[in-house]
């Protein structure tokens, strides 16, 4: 059955999705909590072999990020050892009470018998559908996988087993200071072309 979808709006769409972090968030500026729903509905219908769906989602809005601030900034702390950076402390203390919601990017470890590599890149596909639907409703997001992302003590914090993965954060807000355009190299000098 053909899509009644216009292409070119996809196209535009793809192209036009750029990572808008969280200081260039309208502050104080809280997105609906259905439209998080939708944007994560949308998630939930990336592909994944054998349907094993392991994306897990875990969102932080209102006083629930300054709880995730804490905890992420407390953790660090202690798990950082001689590495320890005060400013890598303060900006996971700051920096998710400046979104409207932060979501937890968990991969849930199914025994489907599926090679890890598989959930992660379903988690991945997952995530994309996240960012074009927040580009398409006007919002703006970013995915980090940076402070306590692949620390195992996080894991329990957001509800994964042992076997699970924590792939990071989903930053989302309203965006007051737009990111500048971006570009890419040209697709033919990455393609192999075989007939």
């Amino acid at each position: 059955m053909p899509s009644s979808l216009d292409p070119q709006l996809v196209n535009d769409l793809i192209r036009t999705r750029r990572s808008v972090f969280a200081p260039q968030f309208e502050q104080g500026k809280t997105i609906p909590d259905d439209l998080i729903w939708q944007l994560l509905e949308n998630a939930n219908w990336a592909p994944s072999h054998k349907r094993t769906e392991p994306w897990r989602f875990t969102v932080f809005t209102g006083v629930g990020l300054q709880k995730l601030a804490e905890f992420q900034a407390e953790l660090y702390k202690h798990t950082a050892g001689p590495k320890f950076s005060e400013g890598k402390y303060d900006k996971l203390l700051s920096t998710p009470t400046q979104c409207s919601h932060v979501i937890a990017l968990g991969m849930h470890r199914t025994d489907a018998g599926l090679p890890e590599i598989e959930e992660v890149e379903a988690v991945a596909c997952a995530v994309q559908n996240l960012a074009l639907s927040a580009h398409a409703y006007g919002l703006g997001g970013f995915w980090s996988s940076g402070g306590i992302t692949y620390t195992e003590e996080a894991k329990a914090f957001f509800g994964l087993g042992p076997a699970d993965k924590l792939l990071g954060f989903f930053q989302l807000g309203y965006v007051r200071v737009p990111s500048p355009d971006s570009k890419r190299g040209p697709v033919q000098e990455k393609t192999r072309w075989v007939s």
